[in-house]
């Protein structure tokens, strides 16, 4: 029925569901073509047929014969519609001249004609990724069917944009050199309903845009031993191999059949930067400094249940990720520590490479997510030479700073004897002849070699004027143990 519809026929059917009616008539039966297969609803089928019979009637007098019957189908449906008023119930049959499309209409609601609510099969969800920004749906999540047993299939997709999105496209700032930032991209998932997915690939992806190959990302290499290279999935960029007007595009998926199902959308995307999330993220999601107190006391609050009292917990000003002092001090809500990490690093991270884990829990740190710790802000501006402060339990804060080593310190160590104790057990260094004691001496174990040099030349002229064997060389140890005796 839509195939044989005229352009005001076209623009009657888009107009009534709020769809665009601007293009040519090639671009309105794609877009008729996609109502019909994927958001069709008994008042759309109710709308279709008249329109096809009001033309089909205007066509019949016309000619001036009348119109002909044709044959149904054994198979054909009959439509009911009911409705109550009072205790008389009314259920009158309408046929149709092609085929029969069942719509059970309800009852009447404040006077209103209210049609149930159409039962679908539950829809294929993708999840939101924070670096796009979704403008339309292209086409909806779509599952790749096998056309034969082969393990290799394609799966063609035709679709055309429209004006407004082909300049949204055409007037989108650039990225990098020939990368818009409005841009259409094809996304891929397991076929499950029962929560939204994340991209996926299937084996043996080839993506083939009118008459070109788009590029896939590659696996990234693993440098572990047994371990399979990991690819990333992402959305696939397929603006800058298509045709920027009302012309339609074809675009055809090559993809392995290895048993697992999955699903293709379209979509028209703003890419975002780090730097915009960024500017998102100071704008709506900084903690009040006193939120984040209430926090602090929370956590060090004293549990009844438990023996051990905490008195204060460090938080380094130091970032995990690359060890330098925090910026923009940032971490989940959904994580159980007060330890933050710099939202600059991090969102630059996850766009080079999205895993979006806390680097200090390890736990999943989505975008919409994270709060920037207005507390710990404030110290960052108030203390500048530490790398570390200590929550007490009152909410309050103290700097960590590192002892400094006392000057007056010996460089080298030292070995102190006395009269008093040959065995190395001895006096304080302070003691002197004033207070009745010996005086204690002092062996630099580090001695020059020149000293050591000149003690074993006297050794050697001692041991020239005796005929008897050599003995051994005292270390400076014994010597001064033996001074000190």
């Amino acid at each position: 029925m839509v195939m044989s519809f005229r352009v005001s026929d076209l623009q009657m059917l888009l107009g009534f569901v709020g769809r665009s009616k601007s293009g040519l008539k090639h671009e309105l039966v794609t877009r008729a073509l996609q109502l019909v297969q994927f958001d069709c609803s008994p008042e759309v089928f109710k709308k279709i047929k008249e329109l096809y019979e009001t033309r089909y009637a205007k066509k019949s007098s016309e000619a001036g014969q009348p119109q002909p019957q044709q044959h149904r189908s054994p198979d054909a449906l009959s439509i009911h519609s009911s409705y109550d008023r009072g205790s008389s119930v009314a259920r009158t049959s309408i046929s149709t001249t092609n085929i029969d499309y069942p719509a059970l209409y309800g009852k009447y609601l404040n006077g209103l004609g209210r049609l149930p609510p159409k039962v679908v099969k539950p829809e294929v969800r993708l999840v939101k990724l924070p670096f796009y920004t979704t403008l339309d749906e292209l086409l909806k999540p779509t599952e790749l069917v096998p056309q034969n047993n082969e393990k290799l299939q394609e799966s063609p997709c035709i679709f055309a944009l429209t004006p407004r999105q082909v300049e949204l496209i055409r007037n989108s700032r650039e990225l990098q050199p020939g990368v818009k930032s409005v841009q259409v991209v094809l996304r891929i998932c397991y076929t499950d309903t029962s929560s939204p997915q994340e991209d996926q690939y299937p084996p043996n992806i080839a993506v083939k845009v009118n008459h070109s190959y788009c590029s896939v990302p590659g696996y990234y290499p693993s440098n572990k031993p047994g371990v399979e290279p990991k690819r990333p999935c992402r959305p696939i960029n397929l603006t800058h191999l298509m045709y920027l007007s009302a012309a339609t595009n074809r675009i055809t998926v090559t993809w392995g059949n290895y048993g697992k199902s999955y699903s293709v959308g379209l979509y028209l995307v703003r890419q975002m930067t780090s730097a915009e999330l960024l500017q998102r993220l100071k704008t709506i999601g900084i903690k009040h400094p006193e939120l984040c107190k209430a926090l602090v006391k929370e956590k060090l609050r004293l549990d009844p249940d438990s023996e051990i009292a905490t008195t204060g917990v460090r938080v380094s000003l130091i970032c995990p990720l690359v060890k330098m002092r925090l910026s923009v001090p940032c971490r989940a809500e959904t994580c159980a520590h007060l330890q933050c990490f710099d939202a600059v690093f991090y969102l630059q991270m996850n766009e080079k490479k999205p895993t979006w884990m806390c680097p200090v829990c390890d736990k999943p740190a989505p975008y919409d997510q994270l709060i920037i710790d207005g507390l710990l802000s404030k110290i960052l501006t108030e203390c500048e030479d530490a790398d570390e402060i200590e929550y007490l339990v009152d909410g309050s804060w103290c700097p960590i700073r590192a002892e400094k080593e006392r000057s007056c310190s010996p460089q080298c160590p030292i070995l102190v004897l006395g009269s008093s104790d040959v065995n190395g057990l001895l006096p304080p260094p302070n003691s002197n002849a004033e207070n009745g004691k010996a005086t204690a001496d002092v062996v630099d174990l580090t001695l020059d070699s020149s000293s050591s040099e000149e003690e074993e030349e006297e050794d050697e002229e001692e041991d020239d004027d005796d005929d008897g064997p050599q003995p051994k060389r005292r270390c400076s140890y014994e010597k001064g143990l033996v001074s000190a005796c």
